[in-house]
């Protein structure tokens, strides 16, 4: 496996995004399948440097050392300022130069594409592996790909634009995501409206229902319930065209809110909408990245959840209990279903 395609490993990325040099070694000898003498051959130090390093007794504190590592094992550009800069990437709040650059969109030139899909895949490897990692690890990591992102776009056009313009979009929702589960709501919203944005102009349907439709899960979990179900109700409107998987998830919204304010039949149709559209898009292929999560497996939890939600015991018991094996992999959903469904079974 080639050094560019070893940094694909989120465990590596995270470690350098911390500065944990010892991490930082033993993760790329474990992905590469070296000894440390060679990785001492690839950063110019000796083998007892490469064993005291990863044993913790020694540091890596020299700028000089630390440009040699960047060098020797490759580190993609997008890293290359995690370490030096890391205090400033660690601000929740928005950097308020990102939207100057985007104001830049659509000028006339050439961006270097392969950095942005480079990022993008990069990206998916990161909500895959976020229930395991956890987000504020990765915190800085996707900060600094975000800047990269729109470093591009003052020197792209047309579709080019729009492309980096949705991928910083889905950069900027996944910072408001982990800023709100850390319970920072300000920053989450201030991201949010960034990501809206962005996906607005590009023009991309999908993108900007999918960001309405997390504002209104903020406001559910906030306890506002009305307010939820008229935000969910705006991400189904977002366009005729919407993909259906983009249509299961803001009708799921919907139902949520719905059962919250207390009606249950709304709740119930919109749920069984929100089941029927998700089986439209049973394969990753036909769902938006951002929703590579939504198969038959996590459609049928979502019915089963607002099952719960409407105190209908008997069938959330049902559905919690058909899907909870397929869970395996991701063990906070796993805990959290766990947990309701055996909140469900003494309430029957």
């Amino acid at each position: 496996m080639s050094g560019m395609k070893l940094w694909m490993d989120t465990r590596l990325r995270a470690a350098w995004a911390r500065g944990d040099w010892a991490a930082v070694f033993r993760e790329y000898r474990r992905l590469a399948g070296i000894s440390q003498l060679k990785l001492g051959e690839l950063v110019d130090m000796p083998q007892p440097h490469v064993s005291a390093i990863e044993n913790g007794r020694r540091q890596v504190t020299s700028a000089e050392v630390i440009s040699r590592i960047t060098q020797g094992l490759q580190v993609p550009e997008e890293l290359g300022g995690v370490v030096r800069n890391a205090q400033s990437l660690t601000e929740w709040a928005p950097d308020p130069e990102l939207r100057n650059r985007i104001v830049h969109a659509h000028a006339s030139g050439r961006s270097d594409m392969r950095t942005a899909e480079w990022i993008g895949r990069v990206l998916a490897e990161h909500r895959r592996a976020e229930d395991s990692v956890g987000g504020r690890d990765l915190w800085a990591v996707v900060r600094s790909q975000l800047d990269a992102v729109t470093l591009l776009i003052p020197g792209a056009s047309g579709r080019v634009a729009d492309r980096l313009m949705v991928l910083a979009g889905e950069h900027a929702h996944w910072l408001s995501w982990v800023a709100a589960e850390r319970g920072r709501r300000g920053a989450a919203l201030a991201w949010l409206d960034l990501a809206q944005g962005w996906a607005t102009e590009a023009g991309n349907d999908d993108l900007t229902s999918w960001i309405i439709r997390v504002r209104s899960r903020y406001s559910l979990s906030q306890g506002d319930p009305v307010r939820a179900l008229r935000i969910a109700e705006a991400a189904q409107r977002v366009s005729s065209s919407l993909s259906p998987a983009s249509v299961s998830i803001a009708a799921h919204s919907a139902s949520m809110a719905a059962a919250a304010v207390g009606d249950r039949d709304q709740a119930r149709r919109l749920a069984d909408e929100a089941y029927a559209q998700a089986m439209r898009a049973p394969d990753a292929s036909d769902r938006p990245d951002w929703l590579y999560w939504l198969d038959p497996l996590r459609a049928q939890l979502n019915l089963a959840n607002v099952a719960y939600a409407v105190r209908d015991w008997s069938t959330a018991v049902a559905g919690f209990r058909g899907a909870l094996a397929g869970l395996s992999e991701y063990p906070k959903d796993q805990a959290y279903y766990e947990a309701r469904l055996v909140d469900a079974e003494q309430r029957i």
